[in-house]
């Protein structure tokens, strides 16, 4: 009995030393020593890492993250491209076809009516984003402006269909921007185009090594030098190593991008700031909904928040390295890695601490992650099967099934989110995911509680009411402001369109104007502003405008039609009609393109034509009433 005492103490201070590897002393405030961490240390690249690290590089690129974007090529995609790879959308009366020509990939739009093709427009495809373990998605990029593709390949249901987002009326077809939050997770640090939405000068080909180890400039400056530690036993802290961080910053770098919900940028952050061993709230606060009896309702990327929710973090402080090796593809690891951790807290000396029947267990194959962690659907993303990392009990279906309440949102950096804080989470959940009015009624709610009524406050409060609709009440705020005041675009942008709503072009020209200095690659800002200046009548700056619009992206379709209206103005009817056509092209619905067509064709008086547009306006929305009205004109003409 002694002996068997001895050896029980003896395996578990074995686990509590392979697991605890970490010092007893260390804080939070760890991070303050590493040398890394300060914006005046560059980046090196991934290809300098591997000249010291080659065995690490060559097993990390065949990881999720090493694979997770890329160049559109035919070894890049996992997609099949047969006869079955048409997606059409009912919603939209769109068909689109995936196929290569040569070594190039493309997505071919179409409308069929009666059989006949009466639209078709082709992209070519720029990048695969997706390791193709569960999809591959694909981006258009035009002139540096990178743009979502609507369809995606489903790999673990071996099919095409509609990408996430753009289902159940949803469509936004090639104009979904890629911005800054999404390329920055699913892709190295871009060369981003500063004062721009979704312009970059540079992509990267995956997630590269300093994502997880920080810049590595100085690391490499001091191992070129000859100072090399011995980290055995010392820390480098020219470099971080994961493992050596506390539990909370290591899980931060994971949760950097395993932690999707609603991501709410600190004032003057940007998605480039985080750098591994920072706090993620020092530059951004996540928020999920709670909801009652969600037990199997997750999102795909949120395996650090269900991880959180169990007792093995709450209680064991297990970290995402306890399971995963960040440098070996899941798809490669034995189950028996997996286990094995789960074993090494619930055994004692004699036996497995399992309460399954042993029937079940061998079942199973005694493997804890089919039952404790089971594959499941994510509510975000179609077609896909997920471990939820939510360690706990198996649930009951009957409790799967029963309908689940929404609690409030929770913020998951923040352990005491200020008033203000929870009000942008609000309006950020409301704008990106649940468009309920309840959700602007609790920012609106938390921003009566904010007592310091600030820079923050105010630019809260401009989105509040703008997300509302309240145009007055932004009037009421910014009446007293000038527009140079203004040092963020998106608060001089809202400001702009509110005086617009309410007629006051005066106002608003000068906020566009502002949100354009700030943002002058941010195209939508632009035609906003060109809009204004027509509206002035200021025909030579509104050109412009839309002329640099259309140098900077020439499928900009507001742009297209906004510069045929200023030459048919100018009674340049051919000219006028070009631009119409060419918006047309790439948006045949787009009512404001017809409705200008029409005008041009009822000075060439070929009213079968009118008739046409018209008839084809009031297909795609009956409650056009300018179309209606026009449509009666036209029985007068004739």
């Amino acid at each position: 009995m002694r002996t068997k005492i001895i050896y029980a103490l003896f395996v578990t201070l074995a686990f509590l030393l392979m697991y605890c590897n970490r010092p007893a002393e260390r804080t939070l405030t760890e991070q303050d020593k590493y040398l890394n961490l300060h914006d005046t240390v560059d980046y090196v690249g991934m290809q300098t890492c591997r000249s010291c690290h080659s065995n690490v590089y060559d097993t990390y690129i065949h990881t999720g993250m090493g694979q997770s974007f890329d160049y559109a090529t035919k070894e890049k995609s996992a997609a099949q491209f047969d006869q079955h790879a048409i997606v059409y959308d009912p919603d939209s009366d769109f068909y689109y076809k995936p196929f290569w020509k040569d070594s190039t990939l493309f997505i071919k739009e179409f409308r069929l009516e009666n059989g006949d093709t009466v639209h078709s427009r082709t992209e070519r495809i720029s990048y695969v984003i997706g390791s193709g373990q569960h999809t591959n998605s694909h981006l258009i990029n035009e002139n540096g402006y990178v743009y979502q593709a609507p369809i995606t390949f489903y790999t673990q249901d071996g099919k095409w269909d509609m990408a996430p987002g753009f289902e159940n009326g949803a469509n936004s077809r090639f104009s979904r921007i890629i911005a800054t939050e999404c390329m920055t997770c699913h892709n190295h640090l871009p060369e981003h185009v500063a004062g721009s939405e979704n312009k970059y000068k540079a992509v990267p080909r995956g997630i590269e090594c300093e994502r997880c180890h920080g810049p590595g400039e100085l690391h490499v400056k001091e191992k070129m030098a000859g100072n090399i530690v011995d980290t055995s036993k010392y820390v480098d802290y020219t470099i971080v190593n994961p493992v050596n961080l506390p539990v909370e910053l290591e899980v931060d770098i994971c949760q950097r991008c395993h932690l999707q919900g609603t991501a709410v940028l600190n004032d003057d952050k940007t998605f480039f700031d985080f750098r591994p061993g920072m706090q993620l709230r020092d530059v951004m606060n996540v928020f999920l909904p709670r909801y009652t009896n969600a037990h199997d309702k997750f999102i795909m990327a949120s395996q650090a928040d269900r991880m959180r929710l169990s007792k093995c973090f709450t209680v064991g402080k297990v970290s995402c390295t306890a399971c995963h090796n960040p440098h070996h593809s899941v798809e490669t690891t034995a189950i028996e890695t997996y286990n094995n951790t789960c074993i090494g807290c619930h055994q004692n000396a004699e036996q497995a601490i399992c309460t399954a029947p042993e029937t079940e267990r061998v079942a199973q194959e005694n493997n804890c992650v089919n039952c404790h962690m089971p594959k499941s659907g994510s509510i975000d993303i179609p077609h896909v099967r997920i471990t939820d990392h939510y360690i706990g009990k198996p649930i009951e279906e009957q409790e799967k099934n029963e309908i689940a309440e929404f609690i409030g949102l929770e913020c998951l950096t923040k352990e005491n989110p200020s008033p203000l804080d929870m009000s942008r989470g609000y309006i950020a959940l409301y704008e990106k995911f649940v468009p309920e009015r309840q959700m602007l009624d609790s920012a609106g709610f938390y921003l009566t509680q904010v007592t310091d009524k600030n820079e923050a406050y105010f630019k809260t409060a401009i989105h509040y009411h703008f997300a509302k609709e309240q145009y007055n009440s932004i009037m009421g705020l910014a009446d007293t402001k000038e527009p140079n005041s203004q040092k963020d675009a998106w608060t001089a942008y809202r400001i702009g369109e509110a005086y617009a709503k309410l007629g006051n072009v005066d106002r608003s020209l000068g906020f566009y104007q502002k949100a354009v200095d700030l943002h002058p690659y941010n195209l939508d800002f632009n035609n906003k502003l060109g809009t204004a200046y027509l509206q002035k009548q200021k025909i030579t700056e509104a050109k412009a405008v839309f002329e640099f619009i259309l140098n900077e992206n020439k499928k900009q379709v507001p742009a297209l039609n906004n510069l045929g209206y200023i030459y048919l103005l100018e009674g340049k009817g051919e000219q006028a009609n070009n631009y119409f056509e060419k918006a047309l092209a790439l948006d045949p619905d787009y009512e404001l393109a017809m409705l200008n067509k029409v005008a041009y064709l009822v000075v060439k008086k070929e009213y079968k034509a009118v008739k046409k547009i018209l008839n084809r306006v009031l297909k795609k929305n009956p409650d056009n009433a300018k179309a209606r009205q026009m449509l009666e004109q036209l029985k007068t003409i004739q």
